[in-house]
């Protein structure tokens, strides 16, 4: 017997349309603030100097957590995201954030529009003063959402015919038509990526750069999620979801390591805390998300789950 999870398939795909335009955060009704949760946010950092500048998508500018903020408001940023918190840890005042929703690697160099608002060149933010860099992207470059919603497609295609594969969705991606398309738009994000590195490094001589991963959105164990997800997709067809963040969150490492910057390893700090958990235990929301939030996108106790990954990331002050 196979496992299945969210039947939905609509559902689905309209929350990965939400994760991927980047939408929801302009025309929004505001929002009462909730409560927070205490961040366990490591070591005062008082000799972390700034400008410090925010770049990156909307699990940096916490899509839809209010209060939202920050202009253009269809970027969907965030007073408490993670770069927030940070900033406010190692009291810094000048900081900058930049991040939007929907970003991809070439938004850091042109301007994005959205559904509020045009946000200009996220690099143009960096400057010979720039001394902290934190740099959340790469998802929407690899299409990691639309994966999501293929493999929804995929086992609604598979139920409706009865074929009963045990994992449509991998099934599709290794030997179907979309064979080899994880892996080349994975490493063409790779190559983005890299080139964006050199070219923050270029632009702020002088700033500490840290390349921020993305948190656990599954447990290990897909089985743990029959209560939250429901039926639709397969089990091992959960499984190869995660497969592929790990592989995202790899490529980042490895780009990290290459072009000489930290990486924040987000994935194992938020063991325990993925979308099957329970409201106050979970850091990012599930299909059927708490009220105003954004599904599959970090909660504001992820974020500060994510600062705290970041802060105890910095290098060691002299």
């Amino acid at each position: 017997m196979r496992r299945r999870f969210p039947a939905a398939a609509a559902a689905l795909t309209g929350a990965v349309l939400i994760g991927t335009a980047g939408c929801g955060a302009g025309g929004a009704s505001p929002l009462p603030e909730p409560e927070r949760p205490s961040p366990t946010l490591s070591a005062t950092r008082a000799a972390v100097t700034g400008p410090y500048v925010a770049l990156g998508d909307s699990y940096t500018s916490g899509l839809r957590i209010p209060p939202q903020n920050g202009s253009p408001l269809g970027c969907g940023r965030s007073g408490v995201n993670y770069p927030s918190l940070v900033a406010q840890r190692l009291d810094l005042k000048e900081f900058t954030d930049v991040s939007c929703s929907g970003a991809r690697t070439g938004d850091l160099t042109a301007a994005q529009r959205t559904d509020d608002g045009t946000n200009p060149p996220q690099l143009d933010a960096l400057g010979a003063a720039t001394r902290l860099v934190t740099l959340g992207i790469g998802g929407n470059d690899a299409g990691f959402l639309d994966v999501l919603g293929r493999c929804a497609i995929e086992n609604v295609r598979h139920s409706l015919t009865g074929r009963g594969e045990d994992a449509p969705c991998r099934a599709y991606y290794t030997t179907g038509a979309g064979r080899g398309e994880v892996q080349q738009k994975m490493a063409a994000t790779g190559e983005r990526l890299a080139a964006a590195l050199g070219e923050i490094k270029r632009r702020a001589p002088q700033a500490e750069v840290l390349l921020i991963g993305y948190p656990a959105l599954l447990p290990q164990d897909s089985g743990r999620c029959a209560g939250t997800l429901g039926e639709g997709i397969a089990g091992a067809d959960v499984d190869f979801v995660s497969e592929q963040e790990q592989g995202l969150n790899g490529m980042l490492r490895q780009r990290a390591e290459a072009a000489g910057v930290a990486f924040v390893d987000t994935y194992s700090a938020s063991a325990g805390h993925d979308m099957c958990e329970d409201v106050g235990t979970r850091w990012v929301e599930p299909l059927a998300p708490g009220q105003g939030l954004a599904p599959i996108h970090p909660n504001a106790q992820g974020q500060q789950g994510m600062a705290a990954a970041v802060l105890a990331a910095l290098r060691p002050q002299r």
